[in-house]
């Protein structure tokens, strides 16, 4: 894809991936969105890089979404590049059913609901530009869950499905489909200080542009490349050694 004079929007643009996408773009000449929850947080990126732009937006709630999508491209005609990087993750106990129904569903709206509606919302203007992509951020728990986080890694999943069946539907438009999978990254997904066995952000990041520079459309990196690619028996095994299964 064309990294260079776009005009791109990231959810969850403040903090982690989201960020270190939105930094590499705003590098290559780029417009660049973000938006987030978190005003501090945007505020914090825009004393950092002045040229960013920032727009406070829950994308768990599709009012927000719409009025997002609507602003964005009443004030950025231009923009062509949607990057649907907002996550959260949580653990939680089924068996107890310690988690309040609203928690567990803003992590359905988030994760799965977020990308599908903007994707939806976005497709028509953006079908309209020149060079536009809309690129989906799932994860390597997409191909195998871990157990302590299933509800992130069901929505996972099923974002990693949709995103394949976009990209056939769009294989004969102008939007191209990328999906970006990212393995454990040392990042504040969950918590801060949980993923400091993660991979370093900006060492995915870089490797993610240059996959994207490459033409690549499937792009994962690490523990996650190898789970993407591996057969059922691998995947088996994969699950075993991380959730500590005896079976």
């Amino acid at each position: 894809m064309k990294l260079t004079n776009n005009t791109v929007l990231v959810t969850g643009g403040a903090t982690g991936i989201g960020y270190a996408l939105a930094s590499r773009f705003l590098e290559r000449s780029n417009v660049v969105i973000i938006c987030g929850r978190r005003a501090n947080k945007l505020a914090e990126v825009q004393q950092l890089h002045p040229q960013i732009h920032t727009k406070v937006c829950d994308v768990a709630d599709p009012g927000e979404r719409q009025a997002l999508a609507k602003w964005a491209t009443e004030n950025f005609a231009s923009l062509n590049i949607l990057v649907n990087n907002a996550g959260i993750q949580r653990r939680v106990d089924l068996d107890r059913l310690e988690e309040d129904w609203d928690v567990t569903g803003s992590k359905i709206r988030i994760n799965l609901d977020a990308p599908i509606h903007l994707a939806q919302l976005w497709g028509p203007h953006i079908s309209r530009q020149s060079d536009s992509a809309i690129i989906n951020v799932t994860s390597g728990l997409s191909f195998v869950p871990l157990a302590s986080v299933p509800v992130y890694c069901a929505t996972k999943a099923a974002l990693h499905s949709f995103t394949m069946s976009l990209r056939w539907q769009m294989r004969e438009s102008p939007i191209e489909v990328i999906e970006i999978i990212p393995p454990a990254v040392d990042t504040d997904l969950q918590a801060p200080g949980l993923h400091k066995f993660g991979v370093n952000v900006d060492e995915f990041a870089d490797h993610v542009f240059d996959e994207l520079e490459a033409g690549n459309t499937e792009i994962a990196y690490g523990t996650a490349l190898a789970s993407s690619q591996a057969s059922r028996n691998e995947l088996d095994s994969i699950y075993e050694r991380m959730n500590g299964s005896s079976t």
